[in-house]
């Protein structure tokens, strides 16, 4: 059994190597980098650092590596919230058109599937309504606070979705189940990426 310290050494050599294929890959796919450097330097720089504190460092990173906006942590939690939202859209017609067997599902699967569908298309709205949020978040506004707020809420209510619809297969088992965990649980944890990138603009009021 490896030692604690060892696997914490491992984690980090991991996220490191995975911040350098980062760099790697965002300067490739940006052929004017020399032209262009320090103007895409610094929404690379500011991902970093947002996305080596989330929940899911690797998954964030891999989420934004095309981002290319300004260096600016509200459009960089917008970006956040597209790709969980836009993940969420693509689970939603999977469990609406491509779930495997659904002509052939038990009650306790075809209950569970039912009621998935249904929660992950609040997911959707959900996600929808946060993204709304944020575009309409201006600093200096009255209503920042109250914007931001209902960002989080929504938000919020989109990983509880997500989270209770892998709560209905708890009591099942096979191919259905383990297709729908793998695909709920990747949009979650882009979900969570994206309410930790919106809670971070509740400490930089009045800053972009």
């Amino acid at each position: 059994m490896l030692h604690p310290l060892n696997i914490l050494g491992l984690r980090l050599a991991a996220i490191i190597g995975l911040l350098l294929l980062f760099l790697l890959h965002s300067a490739a796919a940006n052929p004017s980098r020399h032209r262009h450097r320090h103007r895409h330097r610094a929404p690379q720089q500011l991902i970093l650092s947002s996305c080596i504190h989330a929940r899911y460092p690797n998954l964030c990173l891999r989420s934004l590596s095309s981002y290319s906006g300004p260096a600016s942590p509200r459009y960089i939690a917008r970006a956040a919230v597209r790709a969980s939202l836009s993940r969420a859209r693509s689970v939603s017609y999977f469990l609406r058109t491509r779930v495997p067997g659904r002509d052939h599902l038990s009650k306790l699967e075809r209950v569970a599937l039912n009621d998935c569908i249904e929660q992950i298309s609040d997911a959707v709205d959900e996600l929808r309504r946060t993204l709304g949020e944020l575009q309409h978040l201006k600093l200096g506004e009255p209503t920042f606070g109250w914007r931001l707020s209902n960002a989080e809420t929504w938000a919020s209510a989109a990983l509880t979705d997500e989270d209770t619809c892998l709560d209905g297969f708890d009591e099942t088992d096979g191919l259905v189940k383990t297709q729908v965990r793998r695909k709920i649980n990747r949009v979650a944890r882009l979900t969570s990426n994206a309410l930790y990138m919106i809670n971070r603009l509740d400490d930089r009021r009045g800053r972009p």
